[in-house]
């Protein structure tokens, strides 16, 4: 057994190539040796992430729009939400896989390799000299080691314990040019409830990229999926309804399915140091998944350079967040409370800011008891105590 890299990179999505350009602007990693492997070539604009930040970060430059402020509607609570000092902002796969992998072409030390990772290998136990490595096992039975592998990679499909709780984020996006102009490319809607709720918590984005431009977005949080053409009749139904919008053309289109689960990932095993979904970075209460990557492959980034330990787990904020998230996922499971009355009566009750903030594990503790005392404590206290029981 030999070493062949420093690190290896399982998996090319978001959190790989995240980590990935956070190694190569850093003169750190220069002389490491750095293999990605990830099966598909990422070569198609295959999704869009939107998130929301205070200053700009690693990708600024590839950020496709932007926005400060934002529309929320509901049958229950509408109003136009002032969000400074956030931003809140789109980023185009396409853009992101090609800003990456032109900044990898600069980087000697840096191989990319097509092909599919079968498993990782459990090198706990086996050691070269004194120092213990990883390995990815590819599907032609080839193994690669290194000193760290970090993988992204979903192997089986989640399993949710019976004392956990497993939703899904499940969406379908058209991306429209309209014959004239009529949006307002300066705010976006970050959601619309005013659609059916029959097949649980569903909203609307609507993100204007110019006057006669914009992805429209049909997000579910259920624990079922649908089927697919009906998506597109509530895509249809809520362009000519809501938008009062006949003549339109569909220039791009996409579907994702994200896990918004309390199921406990590992983070890692030995050498192999699991990132992106696969190391638990989808906020289970809304499958928000970007900055969380950002803020763990920032961490790991600081711990291989301070030669601290990789295998750390959530702070204390993202425990005290994944306890929200099965308090919501618990109300949300049980149907004590539809979910768009839930985030109407959250968006009323306090700054926009705020609930971002919240929704990021980033609110102070007086800010989460104000959000909490904005829905009903008769349904969320029972449902706080349940799953408090859980952890002791």
């Amino acid at each position: 057994m030999q070493k062949q890299y420093d690190y290896i990179i399982a998996g090319a999505g978001c959190a790989g190539m995240s980590l990935l350009m956070r190694m190569v602007v850093d003169p750190f990693f220069a002389s490491k040796k750095i293999l990605v492997v990830d099966a598909d070539a990422k070569q198609q604009n295959d999704r869009t992430w939107c998130f929301w930040e205070t200053a700009p970060d690693l990708f600024e430059p590839i950020v496709h729009h932007q926005w400060k402020k934002l529309d929320f509607y509901s049958n229950h609570f509408s109003s136009e939400l002032s969000i400074e000092p956030y931003t809140y902002k789109m980023i185009r796969g396409i853009d992101f896989y090609n800003y990456v992998k032109a900044s990898v072409s600069k980087s000697p030390n840096i191989e990319w390799r097509n092909a599919t990772v079968n498993k990782l290998v459990n090198t706990t136990f086996e050691f070269v000299g004194s120092n213990e490595i990883a390995g990815i096992e590819l599907v032609d039975g080839e193994i690669i080691y290194a000193d760290y592998v970090f993988s992204s990679i979903l192997f089986e499909p989640i399993k949710a314990a019976a004392t956990e709780y497993h939703f899904l984020q499940h969406f379908k996006g058209w991306e429209i040019k309209t014959a004239t102009d009529c949006f307002d490319s300066s705010k976006a809607v970050f959601m619309d409830f005013r659609v059916s709720q029959e097949h649980g918590t569903t909203f609307m984005y609507v993100l204007p990229t110019s006057a006669n431009t914009a992805l429209i977005e049909y997000t579910l949080f259920t624990e079922e999926l649908l089927e697919d053409e009906l998506y597109n009749v509530a895509l249809r139904q809520y362009i000519s309804e809501q938008l009062q919008l006949k003549d339109y053309e569909i220039l791009h289109e996409e579907k994702g399915v994200i896990p918004m689960t309390t199921k406990h990932f590992p983070y890692a095993k030995g050498r192999n140091i699991y990132i992106g979904i696969a190391g638990g970075q989808a906020k289970a209460s809304s499958g928000y998944a970007f900055k969380f990557i950002q803020k763990r492959t920032a961490a790991l980034i600081d711990a291989i350079k301070n030669g601290k330990d990789l295998s750390f787990g959530k702070s204390l904020k993202d425990s005290k967040g994944h306890l929200y998230d099965a308090v919501l996922l618990n109300v949300l499971h049980n149907r004590k409370m539809p979910g768009d009355e839930i985030f109407a009566a959250i968006f009323k009750g306090n700054k926009a800011s705020n609930v971002l903030a919240f929704l990021d594990n980033e609110s102070s503790l007086l800010t989460d008891l104000k959000i909490m005392n904005s829905v009903p404590t008769g349904i969320f206290l029972p449902a706080a105590f349940q799953e408090m029981k859980q952890l002791m």
